[in-house]
């Protein structure tokens, strides 16, 4: 297995951790994935298969990426709206004590 082929992370130690170089693939990268075509009368994958596959791979991840950002829309949301209270609570609370 060369380097390419691994996991990131795991060639020193496990590490699942991955350097800023490191860019995930992106449905349209798995879609234009191509493998080299076996010739005739040589074991070897169906490129159709392979293409089939890569597609499904491809849609998987679109859903993946669509619904991690809708949880980071949700998040900003969620964020926003404890600030808001958050500085509601401070503003009461700084009223409360300048009216004693």
């Amino acid at each position: 297995m060369n380097a390419r082929d691994q996991r990131p992370g795991t060639a020193s130690g496990g590490a699942t951790y991955r350097s800023a170089a490191y860019t995930s693939l992106l449905p349209w990268q798995v879609r234009e994935r191509r493998f080299a075509p076996v010739g005739f009368g040589r074991r070897g994958l169906n490129p159709d298969d392979v293409c089939a596959f890569l597609d499904r791979v491809a849609v998987d991840m679109a859903a993946v990426y669509a619904a991690l950002a809708e949880s980071r829309r949700e998040t900003a949301r969620i964020k926003s709206g404890l600030r808001r209270w958050q500085t509601d609570q401070a503003r009461a609370r700084n009223e409360r004590g300048q009216a004693r």
